[in-house]
Parts: structure tokens; C-alpha cells; sequence
């Protein structure tokens, strides 16, 4: 089993920036791709962005490309979500995520793809 906790979250002025962390533990063997969803009132879980664990391949959805990027301290199950550039739209629980696995399917911007959640933390941006 893995356990997931995010942190980072909070309250920032439209146009700022804030950075998400994300740290996996429990089985301490394993190496997991990772990955970065949000959900905000009212919508769907959504895609952000997504990581395998050697950190050579990465996506972000093209409703952030450009201004949040992923990284991951390397040879470690942690991983960022560097966000600039912060919009109202962002507004949103993000929730990190993990597979079972050290690359990305095909599917990676699916939810189904992952096998561990995180509690989420709460970004909010006013305007």
C-alpha cells in the first residue's frame, strides 16, 4: 500500500504562483509513476499532469501547458506541481496520484490509470 500527502495549497492572487508537493511512502520499494488531478466545485476530477518515476517522460494538459510544470526529486516517490500564472479557473481541490508502476500507460490522463489518491489540498485563486 502507498500513502500519499499532499501539500502546498492555499489562498494566492490571480497572476501569482504556488507550488504543490506531493510525498509517497509506505512501500518504500516501490517506484510509482505519478500524477496530478484536480476537481473544481461543481465539475469533474480532471486531468493536470503526470510523471514517470524516472522522471523522463512528463504531460500536462493543455488547459495549464505553459504555465504549470511537474518534476520529481529524483530517485524518490515525490513529486511538484510548480504553478504560475494562477488563474480563477484554477481554483480547485488538487489531488495527487500514483500507479502501481514506475512508467505511464497510454492512459495516463485517465483517473482509472492510478491505484493510489492522495486527501487532496485546496488552491483557491481571487480575483
Amino acid at each position: 500500500q502507498v500513502q500519499l500527502v499532499e501539500s502546498g495549497g492555499g489562498l494566492v492572487q490571480a497572476g501569482g504562483s504556488l507550488r504543490l508537493s506531493c510525498a509517497a511512502s509506505g512501500r518504500t520499494f516501490s517506484r510509482n509513476a505519478m500524477g496530478w488531478f484536480r476537481q473544481g466545485p461543481g465539475k469533474e476530477r480532471e486531468f493536470v499532469a503526470a510523471i514517470s518515476w524516472s522522471g523522463t517522460s512528463a504531460y500536462v494538459a493543455s488547459s495549464v501547458s505553459g504555465r504549470f510544470t511537474i518534476s520529481k526529486d529524483s530517485g524518490e516517490n515525490t513529486v511538484h506541481l510548480r504553478m504560475n500564472s494562477l488563474k480563477s479557473e484554477d481554483t480547485a481541490v488538487y489531488y495527487c496520484a500514483a500507479r502501481d508502476d514506475r512508467y505511464l500507460n497510454d492512459r495516463y490522463y485517465e483517473k482509472t490509470s492510478y491505484d493510489y489518491w492522495g486527501q487532496g489540498t485546496q488552491v483557491t485563486v481571487s480575483s
